[in-house]
Formats: structure tokens, C-alpha cells, sequence
């Protein structure tokens, strides 16, 4: 049984996309790199793809946060400060949980990012809920990025 992980969306692996790793054996991160290369103008943001997908337990969270160098050398930060990816994601029926790295450009130069390169982060954490929560009873998602703001 699978418990937790990253694997490859489908034909991603072809086109060169790496699997999440921790760097050190005190890493609490697995580093995403970008899948393609991009080129984020100044004050605008791209959607940069990892071409990988993380399952997980259903009380567990990827919690997706920038790679310190890249905010500190080149003025980048993550558009939603830190990205949340739930269990459900994974496998989802509009992009097979395909995990994006939201990229912003604070600088006033363009910033290229390489294919392969390390752009984030992404830390395992199980999450409680409160007391009568009832959102296991209902519907399965539906769709991928942002689809839980569709009701």
C-alpha cells in the first residue's frame, strides 16, 4: 500500500520532469524543480510546471513553499504565499493532480528558470479538523488547480 509519494503525470517522465528529494538526511523539504523552462517578466507571474503529483494520506497536506534562494537572489515569491496541495488532488479528473509552482517576479528584470531547476519545496504534514466537521460526507472533487472554490 502506498503511503505517501510523488510520482510522475502522465508522460512527464519523458519530457525530462524529476522527482521530488530531500537533499539532506535533515531536510524536512522534498525540492520541486521546474519541469520546462520560463521566462517570469517583472511584476507578472507564471504558472511553472513540475510534470509530478504527490499522494498522500486523506489527513495529510503538501505544503508547497519557495526555495529561500530564489526569493533572497532573485526576487521571487510564491503568488499564494505557500500552496496547499490536499490528498484529493491527486489523480484528480482535470489535470491528474499535476502540482504547479506559482511564481511572482517582485524585481523589475525578467527572471528565466531553467528546466530542471530547484524551485520549491514541498513538506508533509498530517492536519486536524474540528469537532462534527462533516466535509468527508461530501461530494469527491471534481476538477484540479483551485477547484475547491467552485461550490
Amino acid at each position: 500500500m502506498k503511503v505517501r509519494g510523488f510520482e510522475w503525470v502522465t508522460g512527464w517522465q519523458q519530457r525530462g520532469a524529476i522527482l521530488p528529494q530531500r537533499k539532506t538526511a535533515a531536510s524536512a523539504g522534498y525540492d520541486l524543480a521546474a519541469a520546462e523552462g520560463a521566462v517570469i517578466p517583472p511584476q507578472a507571474m507564471v504558472m511553472v510546471p513540475t510534470g509530478v503529483k504527490a499522494y498522500m494520506q486523506a489527513d495529510e497536506v503538501l505544503m508547497i513553499h519557495i526555495r529561500s534562494s530564489l526569493a533572497v537572489k532573485r526576487q521571487l515569491v510564491l503568488m499564494n504565499s505557500v500552496g496547499v496541495v490536499d490528498a484529493d488532488y491527486y489523480n484528480n479528473e482535470d489535470n491528474e493532480g499535476h502540482i504547479f509552482i506559482a511564481l511572482w517576479n517582485r524585481g523589475t528584470q525578467p527572471v528565466v528558470i531553467e528546466a530542471g531547476e530547484r524551485i520549491a519545496q514541498g513538506i508533509f504534514q498530517k492536519y486536524l479538523t474540528v469537532d462534527g466537521d462533516m466535509a468527508g460526507d461530501g461530494a469527491a472533487r471534481q476538477g484540479g488547480f483551485g477547484s475547491t472554490g467552485k461550490a
